[in-house]
Order: structure tokens, then C-alpha cells, then sequence
């Protein structure tokens, strides 16, 4: 069976991605599905063609600014049929670019002190979230501004309001999988932190055909 030609891109001001990094790495690694490659912190990798050998970009990453041609790098090869999974940071990266924030399909807005909470599942019947029930995690829980129109499968509440915790989406002919957990190394090392990331790569990194 082809293996997902992945990359695993970290970096930006704020969290600890070289540890989240890591454990994205390990539990990605968990499966056979995956040939991993790991970028740190050079934008530059976004420009085309570099992304052009793989078929999945899993992506942590902390505020930062993105270029014109990082940014139409990143989008014009997702949308071409290739897969996106964004983790925690992700929606609050390049807060002044809008066109990656709609790939995205939501960003970050503010988060309560890092705590226990409850998430529930809202999807039980997609391939990601399927046979999984309500779990709980310590983690920092991100309040977002997001689109409507994502297919959320999981949420947590915030002062009496369900906030999404992970969701997909298209991006033109290519899948997004947003996932909201990973604020830190301990908290990717949650086996649903896990079990979610390996589905959504996998789910975003072979397209329907």
C-alpha cells in the first residue's frame, strides 16, 4: 500500500512546537501509513514547487506573517487535491491573511486557563470520530471564530456554548482537517490527541476516488 507522503511543518513565536512536533511525529508514526518528512520553521518550504512531493501537510504553527508566495504556495497545493491537517496553533496563524484563515475554516479568538474539560462527539458515524465517545482532556481549549459551514465532529462547551474542537472541510479539490487539542507536549500525548490526528491524516491525506 503507497504511504502518505507527509509533512510535518512546526514552528512560529509562541507554544512549544518543537515538542508538539515531536509527538505528532510519534503518533503519526504509530501507523504504517505515513512517510514523514519534518520542516522547522522556514516559510520558504511553502513556495511552490517545494510542496509538490507531498500529499499531506500537517501544519503547527504560531502567529507569524506569510508571504504572497508562501501563502500561494500552501493554498493553490491544497487545493489541488492534497490534504491539510492543522493543529491547535494552526487557527492563529498569519492572523492578517484571511485567505488562510479560510482554508482553515475558523481562527483563534482567545482561550480560558489551561484545564480539564469535557469533549463530546458530534459526529459518530464519520471515519474519524467513529466508535469514539465523550473523553475528557488538560489541555488550553481555543475559542474560535469559524465558519458554519465546516462539518464539525467534535466540541467542548465554553460558558454554556459549543465550541468546536475539530471539523472538516474542502479546500477547492483538497481536505482539511482542523483539531483544536495540542497546546502542549503533555497534551499530544492524549491517546484521543493521537487516535483523532492519525484518522484526520489519514482521512485528509487519501482523497475519495
Amino acid at each position: 500500500m503507497k504511504k502518505i507522503n507527509t509533512l510535518v511543518f512546526a514552528g512560529g513565536a509562541i507554544h512549544d512546537w518543537k515538542g508538539c512536533s515531536q509527538e505528532i511525529v510519534k503518533s503519526l508514526s504509530k501507523t504504517d501509513d505515513f512517510e514523514i518528512t519534518v520542516i522547522e520553521d522556514d516559510l520558504d518550504a511553502l513556495v511552490a514547487p517545494k510542496l509538490d512531493p507531498y500529499d499531506l501537510i500537517v501544519f503547527y504553527y504560531t502567529v507569524g506573517e506569510i508571504s504572497d508566495a508562501q501563502k500561494n504556495g500552501l493554498l493553490n497545493h491544497i487545493s489541488s487535491g492534497k490534504g491539510y491537517v492543522g493543529v491547535h496553533s494552526a487557527a492563529d496563524s498569519f492572523r492578517g491573511c484571511p485567505e488562510y484563515q479560510a482554508m482553515v475554516g475558523g481562527h483563534f479568538t482567545t482561550h480560558p486557563h489551561y484545564r480539564e474539560y469535557q469533549v463530546s462527539i458530534v459526529d459518530s458515524e464519520h471515519p474519524i470520530t467513529e466508535g469514539l465517545v465523550e473523553f475528557s482532556v488538560t489541555d488550553e481549549q481555543y475559542i474560535l471564530d469559524y465558519d458554519k459551514r465546516v462539518s464539525v465532529l467534535a466540541s467542548a462547551l465554553h460558558q454554556g456554548e459549543k465550541m468546536p474542537v475539530a471539523w472538516t472541510k474542502s479546500w477547492g479539490e483538497g481536505r482539511v482537517f482542523y483539531l483544536a487539542l495540542g497546546h502542549d507536549a503533555a497534551a499530544c500525548q492524549h491517546e484521543n490527541f493521537s487516535l483523532l490526528l492519525q484518522r484526520g491524516a489519514v482521512w485528509a491525506g487519501k482523497p475519495a476516488t
